[in-house]
């Protein structure tokens, strides 16, 4: 008793959340001897399976559906299955005083499409997911009655969205209210009905209906907008969308670069909107895909017309304008000899202020001069801004083509 009292006393704790049970005779192999409080390991195994449980290299895992819809979304895989058509019926006509009613089996009815929709209140592919099920027609019935047809089931998609299956793009869903066929409806069974024939008085023969089309799609999100400001990491882009508009982008008093495209919209006099993208920082060697990469150098190709903003603060600011023109070129053959406007930010800093003159005869040309912590010069800045998108109308409208509105 003495025994079993000191080893339920001092050594419980050692045992406490083992899975196997020691006898006590092994416990004490001589009598008047306790267990140590450090076990031996022979006594306390583990499983081979708890081993190489926990011996598996951790695994990155997936943002589920619920989660991804907090993240800004520019790309989907998205699996789309048109719906299935109803079935054809067989039967025949049934009515007192006439023995022969002949067959009146009808067809089933035509399984749903799925379209592709844009919705300007869509900002993000976030809300797509990664499949989808038309819905099925209906059942052919008696009296020639034709089956229901499936319901057409809309994907609302942002503004700018590329179609494509595999390497081949399907649709440009570049203005509000752009619709495309994702997947089409199969195609409701035949009844008994439709085999009536002058060799066949009473068919009995129906068909099912069809399977609706499946594709695997891909979706690719380009922002829709009139200017995008291109710039480095912590040049002001952000404070400067702000300023302009009613955007409010994440701005602190610390470096950091934004994650996620922003659009602003600039009011003019004449009742225009000018949309503003605020395009994430581009490093050097974006094109190869460092940094964030070919992420967001994408959304730069649907701006007619770019503001390239300089960072005054920093040594030889000149040299951004030809390292963010490089990438451009790297990326996209022609896309930095876009019609274009040089904004030297930061110029309330003294050191900033200092280095104007150097910059404008680096440049050669004019550069709008400003400072979006303070708002120094933003007029200058809206009335050329004002001036890139009239000639932008003009040039839409010679080669009869519409115009972006917003």
């Amino acid at each position: 008793m003495i025994r079993w009292r000191l080893f339920s006393a001092r050594s419980w704790p050692v045992l406490e959340g083992v899975g196997c049970w020691t006898p006590l005779a092994r416990v004490f192999p001589r009598p008047g001897r306790f267990l140590p409080q450090h076990a031996s390991p022979r006594l306390l195994s583990v499983s081979c399976a708890d081993c190489t449980k926990h011996q598996e290299p951790p695994r990155k895992k997936l943002l589920s559906e619920k989660k991804l819809k907090r993240h800004f979304v520019d790309h989907r895989r998205v699996l789309v299955r048109g719906g299935r058509g109803g079935d054809g019926v067989s039967c025949f006509h049934s009515e007192p005083r006439k023995e022969f009613g002949g067959p009146d089996g009808g067809d089933g009815g035509y399984g749903g499409h799925v379209i592709l929709r844009v919705d300007r209140q869509v900002k993000s592919l976030s809300s797509v997911l990664s499949q989808y099920q038309g819905f099925d027609g209906g059942a052919g019935g008696r009296k020639n009655c034709f089956g229901r047809s499936g319901a057409v089931l809309y994907i609302q998609v942002p503004v700018g969205t590329l179609v494509k299956e595999g390497n081949k793009v399907l649709a440009d869903l570049s203005h509000p209210g752009d619709e495309f066929i994702a997947a089409l409806g199969g195609a409701g069974g035949k009844g008994n009905r439709f085999f009536l024939a002058n060799s066949n008085r009473a068919p009995t023969t129906c068909t099912p209906g069809q399977p609706g089309q499946e594709r695997v799609l891909f979706l690719e999100l380009k922002t829709v907008a009139h200017a995008g400001l291109v710039g480095f990491p912590n040049a002001g882009k952000s404070s400067l969308l702000r300023a302009i508009s009613n955007a409010r982008p994440t701005v602190a008093s610390y470096p950091f670069t934004t994650l996620n495209p922003h659009v602003g919209v600039v009011h003019c006099e004449d009742h225009q909107q000018i949309a503003v993208a605020d395009i994430p920082g581009i490093v050097r060697g974006a094109h190869q895909n460092r940094g964030l990469g070919l992420t967001f150098l994408r959304h730069i190709e649907r701006c007619p017309f770019l503001l390239f903003v300089l960072d005054l603060s920093v040594p030889e600011p000149w040299t951004q304008l030809d390292d963010l023109k490089y990438e451009l070129e790297q990326y996209r053959e022609g896309l930095s000899e876009r019609p274009h406007a040089v904004v030297a930010n930061k110029v309330d800093l003294p050191q900033a202020r200092a280095r104007l003159p150097q910059l404008q005869a680096r440049l050669g040309r004019e550069a709008i001069a400003l400072s979006a912590a303070t708002g120094e010069n933003l007029e200058g800045l809206l009335l050329h801004l004002k001036e890139l998108h009239d000639d932008h109308v003009a040039a839409e409208l010679e080669r009869g083509r519409q115009p972006l509105r917003w």
